[in-house]
């Protein structure tokens, strides 16, 4: 495709602000930084390891061969400024009944704090609950409180049940029904 967008994955959502679309292979580095920028809290396996990896390589081709789950992970792109800032979008999950999808969402550190991670998340919510699914999921750190913040704003609340690393700490497993 002319664009570099990957076939197949037409999902694209728009707010006021954000632009919601498939990854561009060319949007790799961005990717990995985001892996860079992780709380070293979180597992290793999500991480850039001592090696270097993964790099930017293998971002490329999991963006050039990945197909993604329900609307998989989408690029979130800023209209005015025309950059991308991180991803949101749903995944499937394993924590509640068939067909509940998980929200998932990370962004740039540099743009933390103006309401980008709420915003797309309620685009992708208002696109889960006109597929017909009833309940999303969303899984958080104990320990990030920013994340949990976004997830309550979008009327998550935290169930009786929690997955314990002893390394990662707590995660909080939260539902919301559409």
């Amino acid at each position: 495709m002319a664009d570099g967008a990957t076939p197949g994955r037409g999902v694209v959502l728009e707010t006021d602000r954000l632009l919601l679309r498939p990854w561009r292979v060319a949007e790799a580095a961005l990717l990995r930084e985001l892996w860079t920028e992780r709380d070293p809290r979180v597992p290793p396996r999500r991480r850039i390891d001592r090696d270097g990896n993964p790099t930017v390589a293998d971002f490329e081709e999991s963006i050039r061969t990945h197909q993604p789950a329900s609307i998989g992970l989408l690029a979130v792109e800023r209209k005015a400024a025309g950059d991308v800032i991180g991803y949101c979008g749903l995944l499937e999950s394993d924590r509640g009944a068939a067909a509940e999808p998980e929200l998932a969402f990370e962004l740039l550190r540099r743009v933390w704090s103006q309401g980008y991670a709420t915003e797309a998340s309620w685009a992708v919510l208002d696109l889960a609950r006109s597929s017909g699914y009833e309940r999303v999921w969303a899984s958080v750190w104990d320990w990030n409180a920013a994340s949990r913040r976004v997830l309550v704003k979008l009327g998550f609340t935290e169930i009786d049940r929690t997955e314990v690393d002893p390394v990662s700490g707590t995660t909080l497993l939260m539902t919301r029904r559409l």
